[in-house]
């Protein structure tokens, strides 16, 4: 196995915690602390990401070495490695929950590819930190599957996200009770290794200002954009005017990414400000879900289930107020109300803009038609119509949109609707209830797009680059993990080649496009996850 290039620059240019030792402890004045991984018991190779190998410089010949194993389970470092536990705090639920930092999460260096592209490597499940507080530092192989999966699926259907380079089962029992319910049973344990250019969160500078820590708050900022947002670097001499640039395009990159979560159907579930990527990913996969029939109002999160804070339908709106969190956290170095202020108001914007634009391509519309002051406009009535209808109705959302790129807009007669639609609906009478309604809309869609004129396969095509037909289903995932369990990881791999090619037709591969099964819709793991892992 080839050797990396570190450049370890958080720990280089940071201050670190002055005591070492794994013990837990609040953490002042550093921005990390040195903590090495916990060696398991016998680190297996289950699973890995060639496309991230690849990023990385390494080949097959690397990852199938046995030492490849032994490093991303935690039981080897390799030359240039620096381990270390971020410290960061962070509002969960919409409450400051003080110190939180890297509980189980621990970062070996910051490797320099052939390309010179830097690329952090995170091994999650590595062990305890001086932030594990209660818990063991340690990853079941169930929710460990859902970050490797997800991580890459959603790379290649185009959102913004952390990636993962393997999966590796650790050879030891991890107890967790997952449902927190008093039912704790001992499950598989494994590590996922995470790749991001950096892990930088918002709840990274919230802890600095919680403490009054301002010099620190300031050097943190710093480092941040001058690691992270070189191009800022270059563009403004002034470093207040480059604060504040700073922030804008941290509001403008996170406005785009819950865009992004909304076209591809993705709920997070733990929207905390300490899962907030400061450059705009999707960052901490925990109990996250993906949407079956469309409901703005689902939550996959059971500790989300009563107030429902991080349901489909809010997550923009909570990633401004998350926003909002961090213009507080940088306003001690920043000193300045109102272009925060715009700085907020520009996400909205940025927003509504780019929202407005993947619905567009997500209907195949060529254009948009908007109403006059501030009224919601043809398109916006149509899209609004068409959500209320895929609710009612308990559509898929995924493929509804696969299946109406398919529509003969010449004429949508209700034979037609029933052959294209028909696998869409979860129920039959809800399918009933709608069917005028959604009889109507359909003939609405089907004139609007006739005055536009595109050719239809055209148009299909260009649905199609959008619009995904395997998309990582929490079922799909569930089976994965329940076959991984009984020690057969084909399954995580076989899924995870399929999620490679999301928006192109797969022969043979068609069970992995099918809408949710009627066994799934409340089988643990399917519907409902918890933080628990």
């Amino acid at each position: 196995m080839r050797e990396f290039r570190f450049d370890n620059r958080f720990v280089r240019e940071l201050p670190g915690d002055p005591v070492s030792g794994r013990h837990v402890r609040q953490v002042h004045g550093a921005c990390h602390s040195r903590v090495e991984p916990t060696p398991v018991r016998a680190p297996r190779l289950l699973a890995w990401a060639p496309e991230v190998a690849e990023l990385l410089g390494l080949d097959a010949t690397d990852v199938l070495d046995p030492r490849f194993a032994e490093v991303f389970g935690g039981n080897a470092l390799l030359p240039g490695m620096e381990p270390y536990a971020a410290c960061y705090g962070g509002h969960q639920f919409g409450n400051w929950a003080g110190q939180l930092g890297d509980g189980r999460a621990i970062t070996l260096g910051e490797a320099i590819n052939p390309q010179g592209q830097r690329w952090e490597l995170q091994l999650k499940g590595a062990g305890p930190t001086p932030y594990s507080r209660m818990a063991d530092g340690r990853a079941v192989l169930r929710s460990s599957i859902r970050e490797f999966i997800c991580s890459e699926a959603m790379h290649h259907l185009g959102v913004p996200t952390t990636r993962a380079l393997c999966l590796v089962a650790t050879g030891e029992q991890v107890v967790r009770d997952m449902f927190y319910d008093g039912h704790p049973r001992p499950e598989p344990g494994a590590v996922v290794c995470r790749v991001a250019p950096s892990f930088i969160r918002f709840g990274n500078f919230e802890i600095f200002a919680s403490r009054g820590e301002e010099a620190l708050l300031q050097q943190l900022i710093d480092f941040t954009i001058d690691r992270d947002f070189p191009e800022l670097v270059e563009a403004e001499a002034d470093p207040v005017v480059r604060r504040l640039r700073w922030f804008e395009e941290v509001c403008r990159r996170t406005a785009v990414l819950m865009a992004h979560w909304m076209r591809v159907g993705f709920v997070h579930g733990v929207m905390n400000t300490d899962n907030m990527s400061i450059l705009g990913m999707t960052i901490d996969y925990g109990p996250y879900g993906w949407i079956d029939d469309f409901d703005p109002d689902w939550t996959p999160n059971t500790t989300d289930a009563g107030g429902r804070r991080y349901r489909f339908g809010h997550q923009p709106r909570i990633a401004q107020w998350n926003l909002w969190q961090l213009a507080n956290a940088v306003y001690p170095v920043i000193q300045q109300v109102e272009p925060l202020e715009r700085a907020l108001a520009m996400y909205a914007d940025v927003h509504e803009a780019e929202n407005r634009r993947m619905t567009q391509q997500k209907l195949g519309l060529e254009t948009w038609r908007e109403g006059e002051g501030g009224e919601e406009g043809e398109d916006g009535a149509l899209v609004a119509e068409l959500h209320r209808i895929l609710q009612a109705g308990e559509m898929d959302m995924t493929l509804f949109f696969r299946r109406l790129a398919e529509l003969d807009v010449a004429q949508p007669d209700p034979v037609h609707v029933d052959e294209l639609f028909g696998e869409v609906f979860y129920k039959e009478a809800r399918r009933n209830e709608v069917a005028a309604a959604f009889q109507a809309w359909l003939a609405r869609y089907a004139a609007r797009l006739r005055e536009e004129g595109v050719p239809a396969a055209l148009r299909k095509a260009r649905m199609d680059a959008v619009n995904p037909l395997y998309v990582p289903r929490n079922y799909l995932a569930q089976q994965a993990i329940d076959r991984a369990e009984q020690g057969d990881a084909s399954g995580v791999v076989e899924l995870l080649e399929v999620l490679r090619g999301p928006y192109a037709e797969q022969p043979g591969r068609e069970a992995f496009a099918a809408r949710r099964p009627d066994w799934a819709r409340h089988k643990a793991g399917c519907s409902m996850l918890s933080c628990s892992s």
